[in-house]
């Protein structure tokens, strides 16, 4: 009688463990489908600029408000309302932000004019910051210790990249048809419907909310954390060199005539292509070498594609400039779980939506700082030595953490609580 009830206690043990383990697939890809399509519009804005400078007569800061603002959006609801994943729950929050980012990717059919696209550009990084806050809390639930959580960071961005290769590609085919490239949206749109109904329908892992954490000003307190401010400042300054490149890099090229025009037209293609097959290759990289020697070594390599695409000009820009993407593949997911790693589970959304801030308000200075430069200059190239020195700093900063070392006692403590 006693091994009979053992064996069912020990099926029904398995059973739990077996619904757990699939609830977890579920949500992780859940998750993985909700950075692809949100990717597709927000680093499609590089194909997207040199279409609207021409057809509304706007200088390169004008247009880059097609960038800037939406990554504004997305700072301010990253800071002031991921703690709200905290409070309400990873699922409200997920489906709250899924809605509004549907409903006004909808909205770019009923207009036709810039400061109306901007504006709905602007709604969409507001819904963006809420349910990518959301989602980063959700991979830290749902993540067993911190090496866990950067493999899945790294997974996830895997997928965001395969949606930033969709996104502009989708773009340049529509403009080759002649077809305008709102109707992106609408494609997203529809899409983020089913993720909505997705979510609405996926019984997520249990949550406890916080007590502790639910207050504006407790948010803002972890500006005083050193753990917090250093990756997110890190964070900041490689989002800089990303974005120039997405943002830019297409008006940058838009004048070469050589020999390798074709390279020259899909170099941003060719840049997020390396970086989604970079992100897909970390779990192994990751595996094998420590994250932090990872880090510098990564982050010195796209430092010199830089600075000699600066001193080569636009023939080596055509070809460092996409190749970097290989190089920022692991950056962002890994420093970004690592920063969530370092605090407990129930301050996962705040951090996230700090870290989230901080990346979407360099998103959105960095470029506009270039445009700022390029029409003083009247030459964006001119703007891309702000990014060189952008990644000469990020460098820098990961070689001191490979060799310094200082958040390794902090993720040690956290992953033995």
């Amino acid at each position: 009688m006693l091994t009979s009830k053992s064996s069912v206690l020990a099926v029904g043990a398995a059973e739990t463990n077996d619904t757990a383990v699939r609830l977890q697939r579920q949500v992780r890809w859940m998750t993985y489908l909700m950075f692809f399509v949100f990717a597709m519009t927000t680093d499609a804005v590089g194909v997207i600029i040199p279409e609207v400078m021409a057809q509304y007569q706007l200088t390169m800061f004008q247009a880059s408000a097609f960038h800037y603002v939406p990554m504004v959006a997305i700072g301010f609801a990253g800071l002031l309302l991921g703690r709200l994943a905290d409070k309400l729950g990873r699922k409200t929050l997920i489906i709250i932000g899924l809605s509004l980012y549907a409903a006004a990717c909808y909205s770019f059919i009923a207009g036709d004019s810039a400061v109306f696209f901007i504006l709905l550009m602007g709604i969409c990084g507001l819904a963006i910051g809420i349910f990518k806050t959301a989602a980063l809390a959700l991979i830290g639930d749902i993540s067993e210790d911190s090496a866990s959580h950067t493999r899945t960071m790294n997974k996830v961005e895997g997928f965001f990249a395969l949606g930033a290769i969709a996104g502009p590609a989708l773009v340049t085919l529509m403009i080759a048809a002649s077809i305008h490239w709102k109707q992106l949206y609408l494609v997203a749109g529809l899409l983020c419907t089913v993720l909505v109904i997705m979510a609405t329908r996926l019984p997520y892992p249990p949550y406890k909310a916080s007590i502790t954490q639910s207050t504006l000003r407790q948010s803002l307190g972890l500006l005083k954390d050193r753990y917090a401010l250093g990756f997110s400042l890190a964070i900041a300054l490689y989002v800089a060199c990303e974005v120039a490149i997405f943002v830019w890099l297409p008006t940058l090229l838009a004048g070469y005539d050589g020999s390798f025009g074709f390279v020259a037209m899909h170099a941003i293609t060719i840049f997020f292509i390396l970086r989604a097959a970079g992100r897909f290759l970390a779990g192994i990289i990751l595996q094998r070498f420590c994250w932090s020697s990872v880090m510098a070594v990564f982050t010195l390599a796209i430092f010199i594609c830089f600075m000699l695409s600066m001193l080569g000009g636009k023939e080596v820009a055509l070809w460092l400039m996409p190749l970097s993407g290989l190089f920022m593949s692991m950056i962002y997911p890994t420093l970004n779980s690592k920063g969530i790693s370092c605090f407990p589970r129930q301050q996962h959304g705040a951090v996230a939506g700090l870290i989230l801030a901080f990346t979407a308000l360099s998103a959105a200075l960095a470029p506009a700082l270039m445009a700022i430069i390029g029409d003083m200059a009247a030459n964006v190239s001119v703007g891309f030595y702000l990014a060189t020195a952008f990644s000469a700093l990020l460098a820098a900063a990961m070689i001191y953490n490979w060799l310094a070392q200082p958040a390794k006692q902090k993720l040690a403590q956290q992953q033995t609580d």
